[in-house]
């Protein structure tokens, strides 16, 4: 469900974006999304929730990370919105009034849904190696599994691929025992008849 524009886009053409949907531009060209379902928010929200506070605020964790959640990342011509990303304390942008950032994050997780799982895994994963991220997730909350990417060399090694309701430690986040069930949306069951 993505429209491409024929000429290369620019910037004006992200502004000129109505708010009920997501642009990016990747190798020249505007990409315009909808808005993220349900069963994507959900997911995307829970692993926020289970990150931040031994991650950010160093609660029960070791801290050290700052995390955005739809960071506008600009890389040269290429503006890319990650569902989240993370830097690392010491590397993180000085100025969060920006209305984008150029520094590269550490971490980068991508929520896939049917629309987006293609662009995620090949366009804007090649884009983020080239930048430098150290890790890319991919959480796909529809099969129920959480790939781990990290760079070595420019190209991206699997570290990993998990599903179901199991419990993970997952690079960079391996401090935390990573319940994968708390990541998936839970569908609210029927009343029962009386």
């Amino acid at each position: 469900m993505s429209k491409e524009t024929k000429r290369p886009a620019t910037y004006a053409d992200l502004e000129a974006l109505p708010e009920n949907v997501v642009g990016q531009i990747i190798d020249g060209e505007l990409i315009v999304m909808p808005r993220p379902a349900g069963q994507h928010g959900a997911a995307h929200t829970a692993l926020i929730g289970e990150l931040y506070t031994p991650f950010q605020r160093g609660n029960g964790g070791p801290g050290g990370w700052w995390f955005m959640t739809e960071p506008e990342l600009h890389f040269g011509d290429d503006v890319l919105v990650p569902d989240i990303a993370g830097w690392r304390i010491d590397r993180m942008p000085e100025d969060l009034s920006a209305p984008f950032f150029t520094l590269a994050p550490a971490w980068v997780c991508e929520v896939l849904s049917p629309s987006t799982a293609k662009l995620d895994r090949h366009r804007k994963s090649e884009i983020y190696a080239r930048e430098g991220v150290g890790h890319v997730w991919l959480l796909d909350p529809v099969s129920r599994t959480l790939e781990v990417f990290q760079l070595r060399d420019a190209q991206w090694v699997r570290r990993g691929t998990w599903s179901g309701e199991v419990s993970v430690r997952a690079e960079p986040f391996e401090a935390l025992e990573l319940e994968l069930a708390r990541l998936w949306p839970r569908m609210p069951q029927p009343p029962r008849p009386p």
